[in-house]
C-alpha cells in the first residue's frame, strides 16, 4: 500500500510562529498590566525616601479642615442651593443634599482610613489600587486623582482671585485705580473674560490682548500666589501645617460669628417651600456640594509625613470629615433662613446674606475668611498633587528626576515646581464652574476605586493587620460605592462640557501610559 505523506503549505509554519510570539507578547502585556504591588514593596519604598514624619493627628485634621472648608463655603454653597447654569437648585433642601453628600464621603472615607492605617505611604488611591487591582488601574486612578487636585486648585484659584479683588475695592479710596479695578484680561482666564465683556457691551477682541495671534488673558493674582505656596511647600509640610492651621482658626472664627449673628435673623417662612424644585434640586444640589467636601483623601497622600500613622490617619480623614459636616449643616440653615432662594447671591453667598440684614461689617470680615479659607485650600490641594505625583514617579511612571528630594527641606522640590507650572498654565483657560464639574468627577471615580480596593484586599489578604478596619463590611464600601455612582451618573444628564472632558482625560492617560509608562516600568525592571 503506498504511503500517504502531507506536505505543510508554504508559510504555514511560519504563521503559526509569528501568531505564537503575538500570543505570548500580549499575554505578557496583559500579565504586567494587572501586576500587584505588594504592601512590603511600598512600605519598604516609603522607609527608604526620606521624608520627615512630622505630622500628628491634630495636624492632620487641620489639614483635612483647611482643604475641606473653604472654596464650598463661600461661594459653592450659593450654587446649590440657588441653581446654576446647567442645574437647578435644592433651595432650603440643601441641608439634604449636604447630607447626601456627607454620606457619599462618610463610606469612602472609612475604606480611605483602612488602606491608610494598613499601608501608611504616599499615593492615597493610586497605591491602595496598585495593591489589589493592578498596574494599569492604578496608573488610570493615578492620573484621575492629578485631575482631581490639578483642575480642583485651577477652580479654587479662581475663586481666591474674586474674593481677593472684592477685598481690593474696599480701599478703592486709598489704593490707585490700576490696582483696584485692573484690566479683566488681568484677573481671569481667557473665557470668563469673554464672558464679562460681553455682558457689559464690549467687544473682546478690542479688549484683549494678543501675542502673536493667540489672546492674553491671565489670572495674575492667583499666579502670585500659587507662587508663594509653591515656595512653602518646599520650605517643609510643617511649616505648611502650621500656616493651615492659621487660616483655620480664621475662617472657623469668621463662620461661627455669621451662624451667630445670623441666627437672630432667620425667617421661618424662607424655608417653604422646603424643596422647591423637588428630588431632582435636591440631588443636583448633593452633586455640586459635594465639591465642598474635597480634601478629607489628600491627608492620605500625606500618610508618609505622618506619625504614628496607623493610628493618626483615621483620626485626621474621619475627624475632618465630622467637623465640616456639622459646619455646612448650621451655615446651610442660616443662610436659606435668611435669604429667599431667589434672592441667594451666587458669588459671594454668605457675605451677601449677612450684609442684606444690616451687617456690612460682619460681611467684611466674612470676605477676609474667605480669602484665608481659600488660600488653606489652595495649600493642601498642591500639597496632594505634589505627593500623588511623587508616588508614581518612585513607581517608575515618570521620569527619575521628578522623584528626587530636596537635601535640606526633605521634600519633592522639583515635582512642586512642576505642579506650580501646570496650575499657572491651566488656570488661564479653564473657567471655575467646569474645573469643579471635572474635580467632582474624578474625586467620585477615586472613592469608587478605593470601595472596591477595600472588599477585594479583604478576600485576596484577609490576615493582614489591619489597625482600622471598615464596619459593616461588605455593606459599608458597598453604600459608598452606589453613592458615589449614583450622584456621578445622574449628573452627567444634565452636565455637558465636563462629560466630554473627563472622558477625554482618560483616554490621554491610556495613551501615555502605552507611549512611555509602561515601556519605562519594564525596562527599570530588566535594570533590577
Amino acid at each position: 500500500m503506498e504511503e500517504k505523506t502531507f506536505k505543510e503549505p508554504d508559510g504555514l509554519s511560519d504563521d503559526i510562529k509569528i501568531d505564537s510570539k503575538e500570543l505570548g507578547s500580549l499575554l505578557a502585556v496583559g500579565k504586567n498590566m494587572f501586576k500587584t504591588k505588594s504592601p512590603e514593596e511600598m512600605l519598604k519604598s516609603a522607609d527608604s525616601a526620606g521624608l520627615n514624619k512630622t505630622l500628628g493627628a491634630l495636624d492632620l485634621i487641620i489639614l483635612g479642615v483647611g482643604a475641606i472648608i473653604g472654596s464650598g463655603i463661600f461661594t459653592v454653597v450659593g450654587i446649590a442651593a440657588a441653581g446654576g447654569p446647567e442645574s437647578v437648585g435644592a433651595g432650603p433642601a440643601l441641608i439634604i443634599s449636604m447630607v447626601l453628600a456627607s454620606l457619599a464621603c462618610v463610606f469612602s472615607a472609612m475604606c480611605y482610613s483602612e488602606f491608610a492605617s494598613m499601608i501608611p505611604v504616599a499615593g492615597s488611591a493610586y497605591l491602595y489600587t496598585y495593591a489589589t487591582m493592578g498596574e494599569f488601574l492604578a496608573w488610570i486612578v493615578g492620573w484621575v486623582l492629578m485631575l482631581e487636585y490639578l483642575v480642583g486648585y485651577i477652580a479654587v484659584a479662581s475663586a481666591w482671585t474674586g474674593y481677593f479683588m472684592q477685598f481690593l475695592q474696599g480701599f478703592s479710596h486709598i489704593l490707585p485705580n490700576w490696582i483696584t479695578h485692573p484690566p479683566v484680561y488681568l484677573v481671569h482666564d481667557y473665557t470668563t473674560a469673554v464672558s464679562i465683556l460681553t455682558k457689559e457691551g464690549l467687544n473682546p477682541a478690542d479688549i484683549i490682548p494678543d501675542i502673536m495671534g493667540i489672546p492674553f488673558a491671565i489670572n495674575l493674582p492667583g499666579i502670585l500666589m500659587t507662587l508663594i505656596i509653591m515656595a512653602i511647600l518646599i520650605k517643609g509640610i510643617k511649616e505648611s501645617t502650621k500656616m493651615a492651621g492659621f487660616m483655620v482658626f480664621i475662617k472657623l472664627a469668621v463662620i461661627a460669628l455669621f451662624v451667630i449673628t445670623g441666627a437672630f435673623y432667620v425667617k421661618p417662612e424662607n424655608w417653604t417651600p422646603f424643596a422647591p424644585n423637588g428630588f431632582q434640586g435636591i440631588f443636583m444640589g448633593a452633586f455640586i456640594i459635594f465639591f465642598a467636601y474635597i480634601g478629607f483623601d489628600a491627608i492620605a497622600t500625606a500618610a508618609e509625613e505622618t506619625k504614628n500613622p496607623q493610628r493618626n490617619l483615621p483620626i485626621g480623614i474621619i475627624g475632618s470629615l465630622g467637623v465640616c459636616t456639622v459646619v455646612y449643616v448650621l451655615v446651610g440653615l442660616v443662610l436659606t433662613g435668611i435669604v429667599p432662594v431667589d434672592k441667594i447671591d451666587i458669588q459671594a453667598p454668605i457675605a451677601h446674606a449677612i450684609s442684606s440684614v444690616g451687617q456690612g461689617w460682619i460681611a467684611g470680615l466674612i470676605s477676609i475668611g474667605a480669602l484665608t479659607g481659600l488660600t488653606s485650600v489652595l495649600l493642601v490641594l498642591m500639597l496632594a498633587a505634589t505627593r500623588i505625583l511623587y508616588a508614581m514617579s518612585r513607581d517608575n511612571f515618570f521620569p527619575r528626576v521628578l522623584k528626587k528630594v530636596h537635601k535640606k527641606f526633605k521634600t519633592p522640590h522639583i515635582i512642586t515646581v512642576l505642579v506650580a507650572i501646570i496650575c499657572i498654565l491651566g488656570s488661564t483657560f479653564l473657567n471655575i464652574s467646569t474645573a469643579a464639574e471635572l474635580c467632582n468627577f474624578g474625586t467620585f471615580t477615586s472613592f469608587i476605586i478605593v470601595c472596591v480596593a477595600v472588599l477585594i484586599l479583604r478576600k485576596t489578604d484577609p490576615s493582614r493587620p489591619r489597625p482600622y478596619k471598615v464596619p459593616f463590611s461588605p455593606w459599608f464600601p458597598l453604600f459608598g460605592i452606589i453613592c458615589c455612582s449614583g450622584l456621578m451618573i445622574y449628573s452627567m444628564k444634565f452636565l455637558t462640557t465636563s462629560r466630554f472632558l473627563f472622558p477625554l482625560w482618560i483616554v490621554l492617560g491610556i495613551v501615555f501610559y502605552f507611549l512611555y509608562s509602561y515601556g519605562k516600568q519594564r525596562r527599570v525592571e530588566k535594570e533590577n
